[in-house]
């Protein structure tokens, strides 16, 4: 039986662009719940942090997330904090396999270079801001089923990776 596959990670580690590869590989919907909360409320996810607060924004995303693991198997990548919410890991291991993609904080600090969309990072020392979300996310990321490195392997290749654990683990 095929399962969801969650992808979590720092902001940076590539979920968006991996995740889309791996869909499309699988012939797979792929779903973004920030994607869907910024279409809904029509505005970035930064303007929704500044304006409702993080405790809003969150359980807009629970409620995104919710709706996404009730539907047909899925690629889903949440957003870097998802994870970290109370509750919300323990939900989606029942329903998915759950993949943490692994970066160091200097790769996922370049790879946001310039990306001002963050609210959690983008700051005067955004190595600082990432570090600080690593010590406080990496407890539940390494809750994972699988963990995949994705440091010096490109998109396309953490995206092969994934869908052979995915046909080996997720019923794919």
């Amino acid at each position: 039986m095929k399962r969801h596959l969650v992808l979590i990670g720092l902001p940076g580690s590539g979920k968006s662009t991996v995740g889309k590869l791996v869909a499309d590989q699988l012939g797979a919907p792929f779903i973004e719940p920030d994607t869907i909360l910024v279409r809904k409320m029509q505005m970035p996810v930064a303007r929704i942090f500044g304006m409702h607060g993080e405790a809003s924004f969150r359980e807009m995303e629970r409620q995104a997330m919710e709706s996404a693991l009730s539907g047909p198997p899925s690629v889903i990548a949440p957003g870097g904090g998802w994870a970290a919410q109370p509750g919300q890991l323990d939900e989606a291991m029942t329903k998915s396999c759950v993949i943490y993609l692994k970066v160091m904080i200097g790769t996922a600090a370049k790879r946001l270079a310039g990306d001002d969309t963050r609210p959690l990072v983008s700051s005067a020392d955004p190595v600082g801001s990432i570090r600080g979300l690593l010590k406080d996310r990496e407890p539940f990321y390494c809750r994972a089923e699988i963990e995949v490195k994705c440091d010096i392997k490109t998109a396309e290749q953490v995206a092969e990776e994934i869908v052979g654990l995915a046909r080996n683990n997720a019923g794919w």
